[in-house]
């Protein structure tokens, strides 16, 4: 054997299943001179639609500043002191409009190493962390590659009671017959009496990946007091807090009939202060700039802070990607006037998308955020296996160059729903891709 047992299952255990195809994908992208009948790979959650004008700022602040000497050496392992002071005022102002304390950050290499890190100080080898479903697929190497934690997808028990007050925009997707099914503390109850003292996590998204969907303030209460009482961690993950949908847009309303708003977690978090509760970001998806990889913690845990401190070296961020960020967040009117018209930009993508599975008739998810549409085929199935899934996924692939994200691991109740990113390509090309996508539906 040339490697470690870790090593030869790294070896034949790919990060997700359909990343080979994505790399074929890109090598084979559309463009409507060079390669029109190229592939739209609509599978990996990025956000390009601003990168033109981020680059062009970036560029600038780069010629026009000198770094910092701290940019050439080592820094602490929580993140460079002045980024954290940065970052605390950016998210008062733009996400939880609560005072936060620096202190109280840690800053890592991408929200996987956040994720990483979170799994490898809270849990033991083969402690449970509970993931309502549907939900981000990766979720699962990474807590299990190194901290060797186990995913456990939560299916609600049962559809939210007859006349209750019921937004189809929460956490909760309709099911065929149009119920609405969201999480609740039964459902809670049900996963701890099942997993017993191994339920170590709860982890939370919202906006949600893949159904754009979230919480109400009253839910995250809820789910706080309840972790904290029975001592389970809960990290509540709002990657995708500033990537929302205007949901009065005149193409997308109708599916808003009780809008609800996003309400981020940083409140809650800071009321109770308890060490059992923990949030996490990225400036990946809100910024589009994944590859500058750059993740965040908070938590009022002291213990969790400085083990992160002790063992954290191999998660750090680059410095000089966090010395640009500081000069970036510094200037708040331009922070302001960018997510403005990155929401309005996600906006119409979103329409774009919705608008094609409105004329064919098929279910999606409304979503408050996020870069997703979370859309239901199970009509075109086969069988409601995983099997018929893929094959379907391979067939839209093949006969439109549309690349999905692949449906293994995304934690679905009900076979035939798929991904589908709508920020990852340039509008003019969104809705080409949309045009192919609609000839394949109106030829099943």
């Amino acid at each position: 054997m040339q490697l470690s047992h870790r090593g030869e299952k790294a070896a034949s255990q790919p990060l997700r299943a359909d990343l080979e195809t994505f790399y074929a994908a890109m090598d084979n992208r559309y463009h409507p001179e060079e390669n029109p009948h190229g592939a739209f790979p609509l599978c990996i959650a990025e956000n390009g639609l601003c990168w033109p004008e981020l680059r062009d700022r970036l560029q600038r602040i780069a010629a026009e500043q000198t770094a910092p000497d701290w940019v050439a050496s080592y820094t602490a392992i929580l993140g460079a002191p002045e980024l954290r002071e940065v970052i605390a005022g950016f998210l008062e102002r733009h996400v939880g409009h609560v005072a936060l304390d620096p202190e109280r950050l840690a800053v890592a290499a991408g929200a996987a190493a956040v994720i990483e890190m979170t799994a490898l100080l809270v849990g033991d080898p083969g402690d449970v962390v509970v993931i309502p479903g549907p939900a981000y697929m990766a979720y699962t190497p990474d807590i299990a590659n190194k901290a060797e934690l186990e995913r456990y997808d939560l299916h609600h028990l049962a559809p939210a009671a007859p006349g209750a007050s019921v937004s189809r925009d929460r956490l909760g997707v309709p099911d065929q017959n149009g119920t609405v099914y969201e999480l609740t503390i039964a459902d809670l109850d049900g996963a701890h009496a099942e997993l017993g003292d191994r339920f170590r996590l709860l982890l939370l998204t919202q906006p949600n990946n893949p159904t754009g969907q979230v919480y109400s303030a009253e839910q995250l209460n809820t789910f706080a007091d309840w972790c904290h009482d029975r001592r389970i961690h809960l990290a509540v993950n709002e990657i995708y807090a500033l990537s929302l949908i205007d949901q009065t847009h005149p193409d997308l309303k109708a599916d808003y009939p009780d809008p609800v708003a996003f309400s981020s977690f940083l409140p809650v978090l800071e009321e109770r202060r308890s060490p059992y509760i923990h949030w996490w970001y990225s400036f990946s998806k809100d910024f589009g700039i994944s590859g500058f990889r750059l993740g965040v913690m908070y938590t009022h845990n002291e213990r969790l802070l400085k083990s992160w401190s002790n063992i954290g070296s191999t998660s750090m961020s680059s410095n000089h990607s966090q010395w640009l960020l500081v000069e970036l967040l510094t200037d708040d009117a331009w922070v302001k006037a960018y997510l403005l018209r990155n929401q309005r930009l996600l906006t119409e993508a979103y329409a774009t998308v919705t608008r094609t599975l409105h004329v064919h008739k098929v279910s999606y998810a409304p979503a408050a955020g996020s870069l997703f549409v979370w859309f239901r085929l199970s009509h075109l199935l086969t069988a409601a296996t995983e099997a018929a899934e893929l094959d379907l996924w391979q067939r839209i692939y093949d006969e439109t160059g549309i690349l999905l994200t692949s449906p293994v691991g995304q934690g679905s109740a009900e076979p035939g729903w798929y991904r589908m990113v709508y920020s990852c390509v340039p509008p003019d090309h969104l809705e080409v891709a949309m045009k192919r996508l609609s000839k394949f539906l109106s030829a099943k």
